[in-house]
Parts: C-alpha cells; sequence; structure tokens
C-alpha cells in the first residue's frame, strides 16, 4: 500500500530519500543506477519510490546532462484524417520497443503552427525530430540546421532531405491513377478533395493526376479543394457541390480513401449506380474500403510501415549505425470495382 498522507500530493525526492532513511543525492545516483551504494540501501530506495508513488522527472535529468534524451519529437497535420494516425502508430510503436517516446506536435497544414513546434520541442532537447512533409518556414530551417540532431522527413519522398526522408511519391501516384482512369475511357473527371495554406503531399498528387488526365486526352472538369479536413463528411457533401456544379462528369477521384466512401454515399443515395452511372476512385487503400459493398479503387501505400521506417531511420543515426539517408517506400494501384473496367468500358 502506498503511504501518501493527503490526496494528489506530489511526491519529490527528498521525500523518498528521507523515508528511505538516505541523502537526496544517494537517492538520485540510485535511480540513476549510478553504483557507489550498497544492495541494502538500493532496495530501501526503490521500495519507497514504489510505495510512494514517485515519479521522476525525465526531462529535468536530461535538462541537468545525466543522461541523453528518450524523447523523439514528430510533427503531423492532425489527427482528423486516419492516414496520418497509422503513420503515428507506426513510428510510435517502433520507437517504444527501443525505449523512445514519441512528443506529438500537430501542424495544422501550416508552415508558421510547424515553426512554432519545433521552437517549443528543440527547447526540451529531443533525441531527434520526425517531421510530415518536405517544406518548411526560412526559420524553421535554420532551427533544424543548428539543432545537431537526427531529422527524419516523412510522407511525402524527398531525395535531397534536410538529413534522412522516407516516403512515396505523391506525383508519381497521382500520375498512375489519372493514367489508369483515362485508360478506361473516363474523360470528364472530378476531384474532390481539401485545400490548406501551404503546398502538401495531396497537391502534389493532384497535379500528377491533372497532367495524366490531360496527357491520356481526358480533363479535370471540376476541381472542389475544400476548406475541411478529409473525412467522410466532406467527401460527401463534396460530392453534392461537384455534381450539382457539372451534370457530365463520368468519374470522380478522391483526394483519400474516407472522403471516397461519403462520395460513395451520396452518389448511390441519389440512385446513380456505381460505376455504370458515374465511377468513384480513392487513395492510400484504408481500411474502410475492405468493409464496402464493393471493392474501391484505391492506391495502396504502407502507412504504418513508413511510420516504422522513419523510426528505425531514427534509432540507427541516434546509435551510430550505418542507415541510408533516403527511403521510397512505393504504391500500388488497387484496381477495384468502384469503376467500369475494360470489358465493360
Amino acid at each position: 500500500m502506498r503511504e501518501k498522507s493527503s490526496k494528489n500530493k506530489k511526491i519529490s525526492l527528498s521525500m523518498v530519500a528521507e523515508a528511505a532513511g538516505v541523502s537526496k543525492m544517494t537517492a538520485s545516483r540510485v535511480l540513476r543506477g549510478e553504483g557507489g551504494y550498497s544492495a541494502e540501501t538500493k532496495e530501501k530506495v526503490m521500495l519507497k519510490v514504489d510505495q510512494l508513488g514517485y515519479l521522476p522527472n525525465r526531462l529535468a535529468t536530461v535538462f541537468a546532462g545525466d543522461q541523453s534524451s528518450t524523447f523523439v519529437g514528430v510533427s503531423i497535420p492532425d489527427l482528423g484524417n486516419e492516414v496520418f494516425a497509422q503513420v503515428l502508430e507506426g513510428i510510435d510503436r517502433k520507437l517504444g520497443s527501443f525505449g523512445h517516446q514519441s512528443v506529438l506536435g500537430l501542424t495544422q497544414h501550416t508552415l508558421q503552427e510547424e515553426e512554432n513546434w519545433i521552437r517549443t520541442v528543440l527547447s526540451w532537447q529531443p533525441a531527434g525530430l520526425i517531421l510530415t512533409g518536405r517544406t518548411h518556414s526560412a526559420g524553421a530551417i535554420d532551427m533544424l540546421r543548428n539543432a545537431g540532431i537526427p531529422i527524419v522527413e516523412i510522407w511525402d519522398f524527398n531525395s535531397s532531405p534536410l538529413d534522412m526522408s522516407v516516403g512515396l511519391n505523391h506525383f508519381d501516384s497521382g500520375f498512375d491513377m489519372g493514367r489508369y482512369l483515362v485508360g478506361l475511357g473516363y474523360r470528364s473527371i472530378g476531384y474532390v478533395g481539401t485545400s490548406h495554406d501551404t503546398a502538401n503531399a495531396a497537391t502534389t498528387r493532384l497535379a500528377g493526376f491533372c497532367k495524366a488526365v490531360e496527357g491520356g486526352g481526358g480533363e479535370v472538369t471540376k476541381q472542389l479543394c475544400l476548406h475541411d479536413t478529409a473525412t467522410f463528411y466532406p467527401g460527401f457533401y463534396g460530392t453534392e457541390q461537384l455534381l450539382a456544379s457539372n451534370t457530365d462528369i463520368d468519374c470522380i477521384f478522391y483526394q483519400n480513401d474516407s472522403m471516397a466512401f461519403g462520395g460513395l454515399q451520396y452518389c448511390t443515395g441519389r440512385g446513380l449506380k456505381i460505376p455504370d452511372d458515374i465511377g468513384i476512385a480513392g487513395w492510400g487503400d484504408l481500411p474502410i474500403a475492405s468493409v464496402l459493398p464493393k471493392r474501391l479503387t484505391s492506391m495502396r501505400v504502407p502507412h504504418l510501415r513508413i511510420g516504422q521506417a522513419a523510426a528505425e531511420m531514427m534509432i540507427a543515426r541516434i546509435s551510430d549505425e550505418p542507415v541510408a539517408n533516403c527511403r521510397d517506400i512505393g504504391f500500388s494501384l488497387i484496381p477495384g470495382s468502384t469503376v467500369r473496367n475494360l470489358h465493360t468500358g
């Protein structure tokens, strides 16, 4: 049973030392594993740590220079997008298996928010940083270059990173989807996604898609970029707006599968047959695609693996082990049944 004498009382190292009958310095040496004390003393101190519920201030220990930081800062745009939640899961699991902890920052797709977060997290002396995207403010780049710690840029593959990069070529993934759809005979294609203040992977992906469609004799007739998160409901109402403004669209490409699912629900609710009346294509091959009545046409991206690879690169660099500074994780097209095939097109 713990010996707390009052509710929510903070237990200090001095209280642990007093209860164990040793000096504060001795108790500190025991917790840091430095040696210079007997096994009996260690047993007394650790017993009181357990009884009192003492939690060492690891951050203060790092600031004091007594041990290396185990914190790794990880920035992602938002948690509303399932894609980034999966990437974060891969990072956190792998870091945790090596005794490191993620310190999460949400940048809200803006360079200024990212710069503010970088400034804050660097003051905590992290072991390294994992940043989403390849575009950063000038102020952020200056801080990163002077930080002297490992940095991994994830998601949008960069062959010339600040330090290390792991991700995929979003332009190529959009291009492959566009080429596939025009190859099936689609000519008037719409797009539903989200917009942000800064360039991001979805913007790059759309550029590749448009180039392939136009090069194949088709046209991206309408692009609808909403100021919202890339989830189910924006996909639903975005499809409504898109089709209300242009009824000639024969296929819609969505920023991700969650938005495509919303679009699919809107179309079927209006009595449109998929893919006879209109084709639907998503991106990301999210788990939601596996429970749809029809297999969603999408682009498979190993989100969890991106996170794991980023953490592996970080751990290798922290441990002074050799590691490649760039890794293209790749993607693959999932044909699905929400677009017509070559035999019915």
